[in-house]
């Protein structure tokens, strides 16, 4: 089961993506695991391998992802606080993996510290893109981004976060 840590007024919480994916709902569920992945693999940076305090994490994104906005808000609770910020047009993130939601950017501010964490490529979602971004979509379309969201996320979920993303 994949998890993450943080604090909430200096006790440790731990949350998983099963939890996240109550909060969510069923919809994007590799939305979500990418955001869970970008956390956990910054998340360690922010305060010396320690948990960081979930209420004092600010996001700055490209990303316009459900998914990931709603792992993001579950985890930090950023969204609620108003330090969840999504700007397509972030000039940083114009040269990371673009999706039909956006850039897979996202930038994380600690007291002081800002690290950034940008997807890699090649991890095999373009023709979930392609079929994502078609205006019309048949019930076979759409029954296949099901599947493959699913699968996407299967595979997200086994990988190592420093596979997944690196940091900036």
């Amino acid at each position: 089961m994949e998890t993450i840590n943080v604090k909430e007024k200096g006790s440790i919480i731990t949350i998983s993506y099963e939890e996240i994916m109550k909060y969510h709902g069923t919809e994007f569920p590799a939305g979500a695991a990418f955001a869970l992945k970008a956390m956990q693999r910054v998340f360690p940076l922010l305060d010396d391998g320690q948990p960081p305090e979930r209420r004092e994490i600010v996001i700055d994104t490209a990303f316009t992802g459900n998914g990931g906005r709603d792992a993001f808000e579950m985890v930090t609770r950023c969204v609620t606080d108003e330090r969840y910020h999504v700007d397509s047009e972030l000039p940083e993130a114009h040269d990371a993996v673009k999706s039909p939601s956006g850039h897979y950017y996202f930038r994380f501010q600690y007291r002081g510290k800002v690290i950034a964490a940008e997807l890699l490529p090649g991890l095999g979602h373009e023709e979930l893109n392609r079929i994502s971004a078609k205006a019309d979509k048949t019930p076979e379309d759409i029954r296949k981004l099901a599947e493959m969201r699913l699968e996407l996320a299967d595979r997200i979920l086994k990988a190592a976060p420093e596979s997944v993303y690196k940091v900036l």
